[in-house]
């Protein structure tokens, strides 16, 4: 019999039917056992029952009762290698929270093929009192830096709210393809999935997008070739910051082979010595702590083979710059 599992609700699946996510998120649980879990009110979320049809929201947790109809999974063993880097990743533990500096590469979550991911190794974090961090919102697999954990459910509400909204402030660099035209501005476009058989991809969708709120500051340019462009997401959408940045500036984010980062304007820079790899790093979470509602203010650390990069193109990769900073 499988145990109990509690699954915090992210960003990315804001709004989502109950039945959707379980599919996307609990995909060894068969639609027809999910339906009959659902009619004796056997999933809940926050703790009361639910429909099929019920729209989650961020923060929100989802109890999957233990599963009688189905053989338990293997759970997920962590080798002695993802034991060292989970833990080389800690920037702040305060036994509330937890917050990493999170590697390009690993996924955030499971799901699909990904077999090696942050909430697989988060058992290697588990406390004097057993217990272990839960992931509050996720990053891409392709983009390092800040990423939040904590260990309350009322930690893990009070924050899912908290992204939800505008009380975090996110700081994101990236270098781009091209420089775009303005030198700062906000970008407001609709952002949904693509129809068709590309999976996890996104578009700017005018009709059935959901709104997405990115504002935008050049820190430093190399003429006509590649910018140092500060990011600032107002809103949570999936690959909102590389969606923006090539459609709507027109300057994909270097690296980005599924935004056109590897596209037309790669020319010249192909040339350099730059990492592979998608040039996007989370760089800065300033907000208060969900149980003291001190201040926090986490920089993470630019990893090497992007401070590599930032020095290749001339950029200050170093000094801790943040644009948007007069404006709270």
């Amino acid at each position: 019999m499988s145990d109990v599992r509690e699954v915090v609700v992210n960003g990315a699946d804001d709004g989502q039917r109950l039945d959707r996510w379980l599919k996307k998120n609990v995909p060894e649980l068969p639609y027809a056992l999910a339906q009959k879990l659902i009619r004796k009110g056997a999933i809940k979320v926050n703790g009361k029952k639910a429909k099929t049809d019920t729209r989650l929201a961020t923060g929100e947790i989802v109890r999957l009762p233990p599963m009688e109809d189905k053989p338990k999974a293997p759970s997920y063993r962590v080798s002695p290698d993802d034991e060292k880097l989970i833990k080389s990743c800690v920037i702040f533990d305060d036994g509330d929270l937890v917050i990493l500096n999170k590697p390009a590469g690993l996924a955030t979550q499971g799901g699909g093929d990904e077999k090696r991911h942050i909430d697989g190794m988060v058992s290697v974090l588990t406390n004097k009192e057993g217990i272990a961090p839960r992931l509050v919102h996720r990053l891409d697999k392709e983009t390092s830096g800040v990423l939040v954990l904590a260990r309350s459910p009322e930690a893990v509400r009070r924050l899912g709210k908290m992204f939800q909204g505008r009380d975090i402030r996110k700081l994101y660099w990236a270098v781009t393809l091209g420089v775009p035209a303005q030198r700062e501005g906000e970008i407001r476009a609709p952002i949904g999935k693509t129809k068709g058989p590309i999976k996890d991809k996104m578009i700017i969708d005018d009709e059935d997008g959901k709104h997405a709120i990115t504002d935008f500051v050049v820190v430093d340019k190399v003429q006509g070739q590649s910018a140092f462009v500060a990011f600032m997401p107002r809103t949570g959408r999936t690959h909102q910051i590389r969606v923006h940045a090539s459609e709507i500036l027109e300057c994909p984010i270097v690296g980005d082979s599924r935004y056109h980062g590897k596209g037309e304007k790669w020319g010249e820079m192909e040339q350099l010595t730059l990492a592979n790899r998608l040039h996007l790093h989370a760089r800065r979470l300033v907000f208060n702590h969900p149980i003291t509602d001190s201040p926090l203010d986490v920089w993470a650390d630019m990893p090497k083979d992007l401070v590599k990069s930032w020095k290749t193109l001339g950029f200050n990769p170093s000094e801790k710059i943040d644009p948007f900073e007069e404006l709270f």
